[in-house]
Formats: structure tokens, sequence, C-alpha cells
């Protein structure tokens, strides 16, 4: 069996790949842009060639491949994209090699690098979730993200929070991503203010004491402690992991948030808040652990010191 497997990360705006070897180390880690403007075709094309090369540099064929990709997906085809625009693209359609491929949905293979390597590697239950340009989550069971029926697991963004509330891009009304994403805060609070800002501008204004950084951030944690007292209440996980662009806040975010969640679970504890530990890169070694599975090797990670988180050169 070959020393090492190809793992990618898709984004809709770049992909981070690398070679990572069956001890955890990444000997190699490099970033391409994802071409989505040209159209799905074009982006698995490039795919596939960003696959090859990391195999040549890699000086073989790899052990296995594996695949972080967005929208609905399956361990064999990527069903459905809405931002790259695929539908029902085989596993195989990916990779010019014959080797074993193994695809995953991007959020929860963040969730499960971090429940294998990161955050949650001392719990079996946790919600991983990663607050960025929208809200998607990882429900994690038994250490393994959990799918659902269909693939549509996760969906917590999706929550309606407000609702009578604005309306979300996904045709609903008052949903958590409208109010706690990084991209609603920085668009709530510059309409506000009418003025441009960032939502972690809009984090340190808030420090600083702005009231109408203030009044948007508050939305946001409130919203956030409203679905996360939902997800408490029907999953009882051991941890919530936040990550994310909105999660480098740090305490700005963690500490109000923590107390609004305790202050609504009025009869039982609120899982404790953690950071996530993987950061941008859990994308890519989750998918490292998707290619070891396809190698034939389930129990890939399971050995992997912290030092795999030092090794990437993508950080």
């Amino acid at each position: 069996m070959s020393s090492f497997v190809v793992a990618l990360d898709v984004g809709g705006t770049s992909m981070k790949g690398g070679l990572v070897t069956r001890s955890g180390e990444i000997v190699l880690a490099e970033r391409r842009a994802t071409p989505r403007d040209e159209g799905p075709g074009t982006v698995v094309q490039v795919i596939r060639s960003f696959i090859a090369d990391l195999a040549v540099a890699g000086g073989g064929t790899p052990a296995g491949v594996g695949l972080a990709v967005p929208g609905l997906v399956t361990a064999d085809a990527a069903l459905y994209s809405a931002n790259i625009g695929w539908r029902d693209v085989p596993a195989g359609d990916f990779v010019s090699l014959d080797v074993p491929v193994m695809l995953g949905h991007d959020v929860r293979t963040g969730g499960l690098a971090e429940s294998v390597l990161g955050a949650g590697r001392e719990v079996s239950d946790f919600l991983f979730l990663p607050i960025g340009t929208g809200i998607a989550g990882a429900v994690i069971l038994g250490g393994e993200p959990y799918g659902g029926t269909a693939g549509w697991s996760g969906e917590i963004g999706h929550i309606p929070v407000f609702p009578a509330g604005e309306t979300c891009a996904c045709g609903q009304v008052g949903c958590l991503e409208t109010y706690a994403s990084a991209s609603a805060v920085a668009r709530r609070y510059s309409a506000r203010a009418a003025s441009p800002a960032t939502a972690e501008q809009v984090a340190a204004l808030t420090l600083s004491g702005d009231p109408l950084a203030t009044e948007v951030w508050e939305d946001a944690v409130e919203a956030l402690s409203l679905a996360l007292a939902t997800y408490t209440l029907l999953l009882d996980p051991s941890a919530i992991v936040l990550g994310g662009g909105m999660s480098e806040a740090g305490r700005t975010l963690s500490d109000p948030l923590a107390d609004r969640l305790r202050a609504r679970l009025t009869f039982r504890d609120a899982p404790p808040l953690r950071p996530a530990a993987l950061g941008v890169n859990a994308g890519m070694l989750g998918a490292a652990l998707l290619g070891w599975r396809a190698a034939g090797v389930p129990d890939a990670g399971a050995t992997w010191s912290s030092d795999v988180l030092k090794s990437s050169r993508l950080a």
C-alpha cells in the first residue's frame, strides 16, 4: 500500500489539497482557486487535475483519495451543490487514477476531523458549528457525523429563530443564518451605519461600546442561543464546538453566548462551548481520514499526535 493519500477540501472560492501519510504527516499542501464561474464541468476537471498533480508530486500512486465537497453528498456521489452547480457526479469522475475514492460533505468532514483529531477528540457526541459566510452544523453521534435520511442533517442555519423577522435567502423567515452568520452581521451593521464593515470589525466595535454594533452583535448572540438551546434539548450533546470566521471573535462571542444559553436551559446544565482546534484545515484533514478509510484503514487518525495539527502549510 502507498504511504500517502490525497486529501482535498473543495470550497466555493478555493480548494485546499495535500498529501497525508498513514501516520498523519502532511508532506505537501497547496491551495488552488475553484473556478465555479466557469461551470460545474470545469470545476470537476480542475479537481481531477489537482488530484493528479498532487499524486505526481508524491512520487507515486496514492493509497486512496478523500474529497470534502459542499451540498448534498454520499460517500459515492456529489448529488447536488447550489454553489457549484453540479448534479449527480459519481466519485470516480473526480479522479483520473485507479484508486479508491470516498466523498464527504464539507462541514460533516470538518466535524469528523474535529472528532478524531481536534476539539471533540475526548467526547463522542457533539455539535460542530462553523459560523462563516453561512451557518451549517455537523451532528456528531458516537464519534461519527450523522447525515440523516437524505443527507440534509445539520442545517441549523435555517432553524427559524425569529418567526416574524427578516426573510432568508432560502425563502423562510427569521432563520439563524440571517442574523448570526458573518455575512449577516456585516450586512446588518452596514445597513444601520450606512458604512461598510466586516463581521470582524463589528466585533471590535462591539468591544469598544459602539451602540449600533452592540445591537447587531446582541441579535446574533440571541439567535445563536435560541438555536443552540433547541439543539441541546433535542440531542443532549457533550459539547458545542465553535469554528469558522465568527469564532475568531473569541470570548466576545463565546462568553455572552454561554451566558444566554445557560439562562435559557433553566432546568439542566448547558453543554460547554469549545473553540475548534483545526481551523481552516479541518476539511482537508477530514478528507485525509476519508482517503485512508477508502484505502481500507478505518482507524486512521486514532494514533495521530497533535503534531499533525502543526505540520500543515495551509494555516
